[in-house]
C-alpha cells in the first residue's frame, strides 16, 4: 500500500510518517522543500521508499507518475501565520492544494490534508461551519479558502467526492519534531529552552480582557493528532471537514506550569509558587500581533463524534509532562 506524505520532513508530517512505521507501512513517498537542510533530521530515524522535492512531486503525481498511491498525507504549506506575503502564501497553500485534489480524484486516490483553526481567527465558537468562520490573516483565509473550495467540489459535508477527503482543523499542536519551526514552534518548545536558559519561562501579560498568561487555547498532544488522521485512514466512508483538538480550552499559565513541575522536578508546584519564585515571568503584549490573536479557542469535536472517531485527547498536564521528557532525552549525550 503506497502512500504520499507532503510536508514530509516537517512537524505533523514527520509523525504521521512515524505512525505509519509503527504499522509496519514504509512504502511512503516522502515531498518536502530541504532549502532548510536540517529539517532532514526529522527523516533521518523513518523508513520511505523515496523522497521527492515539492517542486518536482505535483505535476508528476498529476501525470500518474508514481503508480497506484492510496492515500496523500497533505501536511506540505506555509504554515507561519506571520507571513504576509498573500501571493507566496496562496501558492502555497491554495492553488497547490487545489492540484493535488484533482489529481487525487482522477488516480482514485484519497485525500487526508491540513486545514487550521486559523479559519476561525475572531470567532468566539469552533464549529465547522461558515457562520463561525472568521479568519484573522492571510494564512487563515488560505486555509478557509481550500475548504470553501472542497465544499463546492465535494459537497457541504464533501459526501459528493468521488475518493475520501478529509481537512483537519488543527489547533495548537506541540510534540517532537518541531524544532525546526522557529518562531512558529510550540510554547510548550520554547519554554523548554527558555528553563534551560534562564532558569524560568515567558508568557505574553494581559490581553483581550485576560489576565498575564491567562489567554486559552485548545493545546493537542502530536501524538493525538497522528492517531486522528490514521483512524480516517482506516475509515475510507467517512468524509469531511474536522476540528482536531481535545475539546478542552486551557490557558497558557498552565502550559507554563506544566513545563516547570517538569524540568525542576517540583511536580506539586501550584502557579502562585511557580510565580512567587520567579519561574514564570510575563512580558508585555506585542503590539504586532494586536487585532491579529486568538484570545480563545476550544474545538467543538461534535462532526468527529458523529463521523464514529472516538479517540481521547491527553491534557495538557500529561502531553506537556511526555513532551518536556522526550526533549529532555534528545539533550541527552550518547
Amino acid at each position: 500500500m503506497r502512500t504520499v506524505v507532503t510536508g514530509a520532513a516537517g512537524f505533523i508530517g514527520s509523525n504521521i510518517i512515524q505512525g505509519l512505521n509503527q504499522r509496519g507501512i514504509t512504502d511512503i513517498i516522502a515531498v518536502d522543500d530541504l532549502r532548510d537542510g536540517d529539517k532532514f533530521r526529522n527523516l533521518a530515524d523513518l523508513h520511505i521508499a523515496d523522497y521527492q522535492d515539492a517542486g518536482d512531486f505535483y505535476a508528476r503525481f498529476a501525470k500518474g507518475d508514481y503508480g497506484s498511491v492510496e492515500a496523500v498525507f497533505h501536511e506540505g504549506a506555509c504554515s507561519d501565520t506571520m507571513e504576509t506575503n498573500g501571493q507566496y502564501m496562496m501558492h502555497n497553500n491554495y492553488q497547490l492544494s487545489c492540484d493535488l485534489f484533482s489529481a487525487c480524484q482522477r488516480l482514485g486516490t484519497r485525500l487526508l490534508y491540513a486545514s487550521s483553526a486559523a479559519t476561525y481567527g475572531g470567532s468566539a465558537s469552533f464549529i465547522e461551519t461558515p457562520e463561525f468562520e472568521k479568519p484573522l490573516n492571510v494564512y487563515g483565509y488560505s486555509k478557509l479558502l481550500f475548504d470553501q473550495r472542497m465544499r463546492r467540489e465535494c459537497g457541504a459535508d464533501f459526501s459528493n467526492a468521488a475518493q475520501q477527503v478529509c481537512g483537519f482543523r488543527y489547533f495548537n499542536v506541540y510534540g517532537p519534531r518541531e524544532q525546526h519551526k522557529g518562531r512558529m514552534a510550540s510554547v510548550a518548545y520554547h519554554q523548554h529552552g527558555q528553563f534551560h536558559a534562564d532558569g524560568r519561562v515567558r508568557l505574553f501579560g494581559e490581553y483581550g480582557g485576560y489576565g498575564p498568561g491567562e489567554q486559552l487555547r485548545d493545546f493537542v498532544w502530536v501524538g493525538d493528532v497522528v492517531a486522528v488522521n490514521l483512524w480516517f485512514f482506516d475509515h475510507p466512508q467517512a468524509s469531511g471537514v474536522f476540528n482536531l483538538g481535545t475539546g478542552r480550552a486551557q490557558s497558557f499559565n498552565e502550559v507554563a506550569l506544566a513545563v516547570v513541575q517538569s524540568l525542576s522536578a517540583q511536580p506539586d508546584l501550584n502557579l502562585a509558587q511557580a510565580q512567587a519564585q520567579g519561574l514564570i515571568e510575563y512580558t508585555p503584549f506585542p503590539d504586532a500581533l494586536r487585532g491579529k490573536y486568538q484570545c480563545f479557542t476550544q474545538a467543538d469535536l461534535s462532526a468527529l463524534r458523529r463521523a464514529g472517531c472516538d479517540h481521547v485527547f491527553a491534557d495538557v498536564q500529561t502531553g506537556v509532562a511526555q513532551y518536556m521528557q522526550a526533549l529532555s532525552v534528545a539533550a541527552t549525550p550518547t
